[in-house]
C-alpha cells in the first residue's frame, strides 16, 4: 500500500502537502539566512544504520542547526544513534530562526538550512517513514528561490514562497531541481507529529488527523538517576532488523537474533548491540522507551520483575501496534 492509499475506513491524506499556520517575516529570515553564510557549506549525507554515509553527487548543501549532539558540521538528517538531537552553535547566531522552532508545538530532530545549487536537478527518491503514518514530519520555511525552483513532490509540482510554512509528504516520491541563477534556500524541520504540530493545518485536514492513520507520539516522561538504577542491565535475544528505522520486516519470533542489552548509560537508557552499536532510548512511560532520533512506530518496554523477566518489542503505524513479547535475563539491579 502506497503512502498516499488509506486504509479503509479511514480519511485519506487530503493533498501531498499543505501551507500551515502561520507565515514568517521573509525579510528577517533573509537576514539572518546572510549572517550565516559568509563559509561554504557542506554537501548534505545521507544516514544510514552505519552512520553518517555519502554525500550527494550534485550541488545540495546544509548548516545544520540542529543535529545529533549538536555537532554543527552535520549535514545529515540523523537518526537512531548514540546521541539525541539538540541544538548546534549556528543557532545561537539567528534568533529569529529559533523563535519560529520554539513556536512549534512539537519535538524537534533535524533543523537544516538547505541550499540547492543553480541548475541543479536531484533524483526522484522517497524518504521511507517520513510521514504521519509513522509519527515523524517534514517542515518547510522557503527563505531564498527563484521561477525555476520547483519542488516535485507525488508528481505535482510546487513552488513555495519565501516566508511560508509548508508540509510535505516526503514518504512520497519527490525530486526538487533549480533551473535559475540563485541558489534556492530552505529551513527543513524534522519533527515528531502531535495533536498541538496537527492544530497548524488547516481545518480542511483536521478530520484526518482525527480519524485517518496517524501515529502520535508521547511527550518524554524523564526518569531518575535512581529509576534507572533500579532497572540495571537487561540481556535479551534481538530480532536483527528491529534497529533499522527504515526497514519494513514484520516483528517475528522466527527472525535471526543477536543478543541485546538495556542499561543506564549516564542520564538515560541505552540498546547495545554487538560491534558496540549503541542506541540512545527516551522513556515514554512505564520502561517503555523509543529510540532517541527516531519516533514510536518502534519501542521496547522492560519489565524485569518477577519470576520471567521479559522485553516487549512494538511497531506501528497509524493506529496499529505490533508487538513481539521475548524472554529476558536480568544482569543485575
Amino acid at each position: 500500500m502506497s503512502s498516499a492509499t488509506s486504509l479503509l475506513g479511514t480519511p485519506p491524506m487530503p493533498a501531498e502537502g499543505i501551507r500551515l499556520k502561520p507565515a514568517f517575516d521573509a525579510d528577517r529570515l533573509l537576514r539572518e539566512l546572510t549572517s550565516v553564510r559568509e563559509h561554504t557549506w557542506d554537501q548534505q549525507r545521507v544516514y544510514t544504520e552505519d552512520g553518517v554515509g555519502a554525500s550527494t553527487e550534485v550541488d545540495w548543501r546544509c548548516l545544520a542547526l540542529r543535529s545529533p549532539g549538536g555537532d554543527g558540521d552535520r549535514t545529515d538528517p540523523g537518526g537512531p544513534g548514540p546521541q539525541d538531537f539538540a541544538d548546534t552553535v549556528w543557532l545561537d547566531r539567528i534568533p529569529y530562526v529559533r523563535d519560529i522552532l520554539e513556536s512549534i508545538p512539537a519535538p524537534l530532530h533535524a533543523v537544516r538550512f538547505m541550499a540547492l545549487g543553480p541548475d541543479t536537478v536531484g533524483i526522484d527518491h522517497t524518504d521511507p517513514k517520513y510521514g504521519p503514518r509513522w509519527g515523524v514530519g517534514r517542515l518547510h520555511v522557503p527563505v531564498v528561490t527563484n521561477p525555476g525552483a520547483v519542488l516535485v513532490l507525488d508528481g505535482v509540482e510546487h513552488r513555495w514562497q519565501p516566508g511560508e510554512f509548508w508540509f510535505g509528504d516526503f514518504s512520497r516520491t519527490h525530486r526538487v531541481q533549480n533551473s535559475g541563477s540563485d541558489a534556492r534556500v530552505h529551513l527543513v524541520i524534522d519533527v515528531l507529529v502531535t495533536p498541538g504540530l496537527a492544530a497548524l493545518f488547516p481545518e480542511a485536514w483536521q478530520e484526518y488527523f482525527r480519524d485517518g492513520e496517524i501515529l502520535f507520539n508521547r511527550q518524554e516522561s524523564p526518569q531518575s538517576a535512581e529509576e534507572r538504577r533500579r532497572l540495571g542491565t537487561t540481556r535479551f535475544s534481538l530480532p536483527g532488523t528491529f534497529h533499522l528505522w527504515e526497514d519494513d520486516t514484520p516483528l517475528s519470533a522466527d527472525s535471526p537474533r543477536e543478543t541485546a542489552t538495556l542499561t543506564a548509560d549516564g542520564d538515560r537508557m541505552v540498546l547495545r548491540l554487538p560491534g558496540e552499536r549503541v542506541f540512545a532510548l527516551v522513556h515514554l512511560g512505564e520502561n517503555e522507551y523509543r529510540f532517541a532520533g527516531w519516533s514510536e512506530e518502534r519501542t521496547l518496554q522492560i519489565f524485569p520483575d518477577g519470576p520471567d523477566p521479559r522485553v516487549v518489542l512494538r511497531t506501528r503505524e497509524g493506529g496499529r501496534v505490533h508487538e513481539l513479547p521475548l524472554p529476558a535475563e536480568r544482569l543485575s539491579a
